[in-house]
């Protein structure tokens, strides 16, 4: 299933998360160290992506539609995304030689499948319950387009909030897009 296909943001979201499972395994399965690079590269860039399109527009959608209990939610959400972004941040640019490289994607794998536990068995069913009709797809058109003009690295010191992170992303993605036509990425 391609994301931009799916018809609803718990879809959309959660196959990402697939990915980002599938690219963490190739990161910690890879033989040599350039294979390591390229997942190490790809799994950075979708997760920086993926952590700003929540914010920036899955979040606010629980905020809206689900009232006290869509805030609460959130407000652990950007706490967890603040941890994971920092996760990120050092594990981006670590060699696969270094001795924290193994222990960092660990650690940051750690936080991040229980973010994406909390997301996929409360969050996103309660958001997709409190949704009107037709406002899931609408959601989930708008989280793959923001994901297209959002940073592609970590950025842990920027906002998590719209609309100041907004404007951070719009300055920090074509800094994050130049530097990615130097990474390499999986084939």
């Amino acid at each position: 299933m391609s994301s931009a296909n799916a018809d609803t943001v718990s879809a959309v979201i959660k196959h990402d998360h697939a990915e980002l499972k599938e690219f963490y395994d190739n990161i910690v399965s890879a033989k040599d160290e350039e294979s390591k690079i390229r997942w190490q590269n790809q799994f950075t860039w979708e997760l920086a992506r993926h952590a700003v399109g929540e914010e920036i527009v899955v979040y606010p959608a629980m905020e809206e539609h689900m009232g006290e209990e869509g805030k609460k939610l959130t407000q652990g959400d950007r706490e967890s995304h603040d941890n994971i972004k920092k996760h990120l941040h050092k594990f981006q640019g670590l060699s696969p030689s270094s001795k924290d490289f193994q222990p960092t994607i660990q650690s940051l794998w750690d936080a991040l499948a229980k973010h994406i536990e909390g997301e996929e068995s409360d969050d996103l069913p309660a958001l997709e319950k409190a949704l009107p009709s037709g406002k899931s797809s609408e959601l989930a058109k708008s989280f793959e387009r923001t994901k297209m003009f959002v940073p592609t690295r970590s950025h842990p010191s920027a906002p998590n909030k719209p609309p100041f992170e907004t404007v951070v992303g719009l300055m920090a993605a074509p800094l994050d897009k130049l530097g990615d036509a130097f990474r390499r990425f999986p084939q």
